[in-house]
């Protein structure tokens, strides 16, 4: 799957200690949350960053750990994980991120099942 030629949605991108004070939890909860898939990093920029449209307020959009799930069973990695939620998805109509935030997961979670 080649996500490259895409256009992705433009996102702001939160590092560990942006996540520390946003979620106002200690780093090793954070990790905790990355590891649980709670939330999912790439290295951007030198650092492990998390997009920002992954959270919603000051929580992780409850939806994506799922998809994240669905997404690893496909055999993508974080980073094409990342890359394939943030670009616009044809059968989707949108970015499977802004399906989500939507209320659109089981739609998002079909189309993931199909990468594989």
């Amino acid at each position: 799957m080649s996500v490259e030629n895409n256009p992705q949605t433009e996102t702001e991108w939160l590092s560990l200690p942006e996540l520390v004070e946003i979620l106002g939890e200690p780093l090793g909860r954070v990790k905790r949350r990355l590891d649980e898939r709670q939330l999912i990093a790439s290295r951007r920029l030198g650092a492990l960053r998390v997009p920002a449209v992954f959270l919603i307020g000051d929580q992780p959009l409850s939806s994506l750990r799922g998809t994240a799930i669905v997404l690893h069973d496909a055999g993508l990695s974080d980073d094409e994980a990342i890359d394939w939620l943030l670009s616009v998805e044809e059968s989707i109509g949108v970015a499977p991120i802004e399906a989500l935030r939507a209320g659109r997961k089981h739609e998002v979670r079909r189309v993931a099942q199909v990468l594989a």
